[in-house]
């Protein structure tokens, strides 16, 4: 263990904001534990210290002859080159957008997506994101796969789906690895079977790509990816970005989801000819300190390596499940052994018997400086599923949370890990869920219905002092 431990210091010194001291509820200090990597991470000093270098020569990009414009152009298109290295792209075959984020990305891949009269399904499993459901829902007809009740991905109905459709399907849209539970889909074997009936595949790798090697291959191996999505702020860069890698010649077709500035070869008032990817789907000013962070994270990463990534993360999430299942009171979800930890992301969610998942986030955080999430993580139907609840609850739980009452809203617990946690966090975790199991925290907890959270009565921080406007 005392390797284990040395290790995860060093990692833990490439990170801003790991030492940070949060209030607590008895009025002293503590240094805040994050376990919420799976919805954010921490930045990186290597992310800083490459923006602090190019801010003094920050320019607007493409088309200037300024030497600043040139530099920034520069710097926005070797970021771009990186996210392609990073995902193993080939650049012949496909072809960077940078966004906001993956939400985003795949929100212009619905918009940009050729579907046909023929071909207008879109298959997706049933643990999606809402990121990677919902924007399906507005331009095709969408497929749920079904999943095994412990939450994977039930392949055989995948395939009874994809035969059943196999003429009509434009798109399978599948995460790489879930939010909720960290599962890992075998997405390149899944691709294989989508080409095999003339269709598409799209990676959502927003969770995946920060803890795993992503590879695209080329467009001649069945088991490519045709698309691949991911997110900055999930890959210690959170500063506003993110990429979808399409195919290049479908973005080369049709016209961009938002015309406008840089989008174009040539306007007249009678006619548009529109540019060639990148640029036709980058309308108006890139966020190019927003790419520039993408690439020095993804530099670090690779500088570290993914496979050790994964290593390091698959002992934490050993370790983790080790203390937790120990624990009287709390159920994990998904699966909750520790020899499969290599199998699947440090995502853990969980249950504490008879106390509202709301309820112990808040004491997590006020009584012990843990970060962590609850609710239903962007994955309503898959909680659903994972909770058990048949139709007539979910419809019960439905009028309520329409009436503006979230105080029985369906949930769970999870906490998350990222590369600088370390094992005395997670012994930190285990203490303090002993604690809550045992009805052994000071506060008393209010809750607010119309959003479910729980605040300790006389909670009341002065968060202007913590920042300087």
């Amino acid at each position: 263990m005392m390797n284990h431990h040395q290790t995860t210091a060093n990692y833990q010194s490439l990170f801003i904001g790991i030492d940070t001291q949060v209030p607590l509820l008895d009025g002293s200090l503590q240094r805040y534990i994050n376990l919420d990597n799976a919805a954010s991470t921490p930045p990186l000093k290597a992310v800083q210290s490459a923006i602090d270098s190019f801010l003094p020569f920050y320019s607007s990009v493409h088309r200037g002859m300024g030497f600043k414009s040139q530099l920034s152009t520069y710097a926005y298109e070797v970021a771009r080159d990186a996210v392609m290295e990073f995902v193993h792209a080939n650049p012949n075959d496909h072809v960077c957008i940078f966004g906001k984020n993956t939400t985003e990305a795949i929100n212009k891949l619905a918009h940009r997506f050729p579907f046909s009269q023929k071909r207008n399904v879109v298959l997706l499993s049933s643990m999606e994101h809402h990121s990677n459901d919902l924007p399906w829902r507005k331009v095709a007809k969408t497929i749920h796969v079904a999943l095994t009740p412990e939450g994977r991905l039930n392949e055989a109905d995948f395939d009874v789906q994809l035969e059943r459709y196999a003429d009509q399907i434009a798109l399978v849209a599948i995460t790489g690895a879930s939010n909720v539970t960290g599962f890992i889909n075998p997405i390149h074997k899944l691709a294989e079977k989508v080409h095999a009936v003339g269709a598409h595949i799209l990676a959502d790798c927003a969770q995946l790509a920060p803890h795993r090697e992503v590879h695209m291959l080329p467009l001649e191996n069945p088991l490519h990816l045709d698309y691949v999505a991911i997110s900055a702020h999930k890959m210690y860069a959170p500063f506003g970005t993110g990429a979808l890698v399409a195919r290049r010649d479908v973005l080369s077709e049709g016209v961009p989801d938002h015309p406008g500035g840089g989008t174009v070869e040539i306007v007249t008032l009678e006619d548009v000819v529109w540019a060639d990817p990148p640029a036709r789907d980058e309308a108006g000013s890139p966020h190019t300190v927003g790419a520039v962070a993408l690439m020095a994270a993804i530099q670090q990463l690779e500088s570290i390596g993914m496979n050790r990534i994964a290593q390091h993360e698959a002992e934490l999430t050993a370790y983790a499940l080790e203390r937790l299942t120990k624990i009287s009171g709390i159920r994990i979800y998904g699966d909750n052994l520790p020899n499969n930890a290599s199998e699947r992301l440090g995502v853990i969610p969980f249950e504490v018997l008879g106390i509202s998942h709301f309820k112990v986030s808040a004491i997590l955080s006020y009584e012990f400086g843990i970060g962590v999430r609850s609710g239903c993580f962007c994955a309503h139907p898959y909680i659903l599923h994972l909770l058990n609840l048949s139709s007539e609850e979910a419809q019960s739980v439905r009028r309520q949370i329409i009436s503006g009452d979230k105080s029985d809203m369906p949930g769970l617990t999870r906490a998350s890990f990222g590369l600088y946690n370390s094992f005395d966090e997670i012994d930190a975790l285990a203490y303090a869920l002993e604690r809550v199991t045992a009805g052994k925290y000071a506060g008393k907890y209010h809750q607010v219905k119309t959003s479910g959270e729980f605040f300790p009565d006389g909670w009341n921080p002065a968060f202007e002092d913590y920042l300087p406007f």
